[in-house]
């Protein structure tokens, strides 16, 4: 600029271009340039257009037929610039570069963006949440994991909670959230949910609510708003919490002994980030959380307890199917309609009282063989100790145990199984079998009464210790006996 500034500012003094020129050191075209123009306000900066774009020369119409028809097929079924360059290739014997067609498409989408088309900033009332699920891996007891985070983030405050589980059920969601509420000491006034969490699902002006999340909306006299199929901006705070979340709680994967452990330390570490300041508002977000929490309703005297029941006939042998899974009920309660109650971590059988009979984990992985407990199976065994050899609960006992068992006949066999099925009910089947073990390794009957002591004082801590005694006390016995012997005769004699 200083140059064009020496330009005009000599020409605004009567002197000639070619005097210019020559002062300068420049060009008298230059001269003439700068000294013609009228007006140097500044201008928007014109796009240039990149080489290559001669490649699709007769191509266009292609793409765009491609492209209009999008329109008539599902979204996710719709071409993307790889699909149409592939396609290019193969069929028109392209010879251009992929950023070329990829560039093309962009420009044609954007030119005929609809003007309704984008995101608008929402807002957010205090006391209002959003919720959805994540996934990551975590370390639980050893076992690498595949969970499923709950999220849920309160937009007014940008105050976010976490809670992993091993399915996205509505009984996690309910529990996740039941957890949550009773963290915070508040019910938010409204939860803002997607299309992919197990509790329900919008289809256009329907909505269809799992029976679960009706009666635990009821319970807690809160609402629920479910958004638009892909419209994840409609939730969007909760949306970027998932990622943020995950990078700063689950990098490198969580170590926990338990999953219930795993997500009290989530808690903590959501108070925590809490102390940060909002990203917009300068404040900490635990101070704006206190008005989310002063917008939210009361918790009932009475948490909601989130399980599922359904009937179940069992099969000949006492098997119920849950999730395209086996479960054993036990061989009594073979053609008998049953209750299971499904929780988020337990499958608990109920009889037709609504008795408990067993529980189990609850499987989220399919499982090739019939889930059970041993305490299900004994009572079968004392009667029919004869298949023994082919029972599942044979590949669950130590050698020593099994070798004991597979000799000995069939009432010993029973009495036997007997006496471990008393013990496990007293305290349980691991304690019983370890007092099985013991017995046998110090060469006494473990049919006999004192299996079920043992297994109490192993249960109770109390097991007896064997230390090493000194025996060599017991020969002082014969010489003591010897010297008093004496002491008598001698006392006779003097009488």
């Amino acid at each position: 600029m200083t140059v064009v500034e020496d330009i005009r500012r000599l020409d605004s003094q009567g002197v000639s271009h070619r005097e210019i020129a020559r002062r300068l050191g420049i060009s008298r075209d230059s001269v003439a340039k700068y000294t013609s123009i009228e007006d140097f306000s500044p201008t928007p900066p014109t796009p240039t257009k990149r080489p290559g774009a001669k490649a699709l020369d007769g191509l266009e119409v292609i793409i765009n037929g491609w492209l209009e028809d999008d329109k008539k097929r599902p979204r996710k079924q719709r071409h993307t610039s790889r699909r149409v360059f592939d396609r290019l290739v193969t069929e028109y014997d392209y010879t251009g570069s992929y950023s070329t067609v990829q560039r093309y498409i962009k420009l044609w989408r954007q030119d005929r963006r609809p003007p309704g088309d984008g995101f608008i900033e929402l807002t957010w009332a205090p006391g209002t949440a959003q919720v959805d699920f994540g996934e990551a891996e975590a370390l639980i007891a050893g076992q690498r994991l595949k969970l499923h985070v709950l999220i849920v983030t309160f937009p007014f405050s940008n105050m976010r909670f976490i809670q992993a589980y091993r399915g996205e059920t509505a009984e996690c969601v309910c529990h996740g959230l039941r957890t949550i509420f009773e963290h915070i000491g508040g019910v938010p006034r409204q939860l803002i949910f997607d299309n992919a969490t197990g509790v329900g699902r919008r289809t256009g002006t329907t909505i269809i609510e799992s029976k679960l999340f009706s009666a635990f909306k009821l319970h807690y006299r809160t609402s629920a708003r479910y958004c638009n199929p892909y419209s994840g901006n409609e939730k969007g705070n909760v949306e970027n919490a998932v990622g943020f979340l995950r990078r700063n709680l689950m990098v490198p994967e969580p170590v926990a002994t338990t999953l219930t452990g795993l997500n009290t330390t989530f808690l903590a570490q959501c108070q925590t980030l809490g102390l940060k300041p909002h990203w917009r508002k300068h404040q900490p977000i635990i101070e704006l959380f206190s008005e989310d929490i002063a917008a939210c309703l009361e918790l009932p005297g009475v948490g909601f307890d989130p399980v599922r029941y359904e009937s179940r006939k069992a099969d000949k042998t006492g098997t119920i199917t849950v999730e395209d899974n086996f479960y054993l009920a036990g061989p009594s309660f073979h053609d008998r309609l049953l209750t299971v109650a499904i929780r988020h971590d337990v499958i608990e059988i109920l009889d037709e009282t609504s008795r408990p009979i067993v529980t189990f984990p609850r499987s989220y992985d399919h499982q090739d063989t019939t889930v059970f407990t041993p305490l299900s199976l004994l009572p079968a065994l004392i009667t029919k100790p004869g298949a023994w050899e082919n029972s599942p609960v044979r590949t669950l006992l130590p050698d020593t145990v099994c070798g004991v068992l597979d000799k000995a006949d069939a009432t010993d066999r029973s009495r036997m199984l007997a006496g471990i099925n008393q013990a496990s009910t007293a305290t349980s089947f691991p304690n019983a079998i370890a007092a099985c073990e013991q017995l046998i390794a110090v060469g006494q009957d473990p049919t006999g009464p004192g299996l079920g002591m043992l297994a109490r004082r192993i249960a109770q801590g109390t097991e007896p210790s064997t230390p090493e005694v000194d025996l060599s006390v017991y020969d002082l016995l014969p010489a003591r006996r010897q010297t008093h012997h004496r002491n008598d005769q001698n006392a006779q004699v003097g009488a």
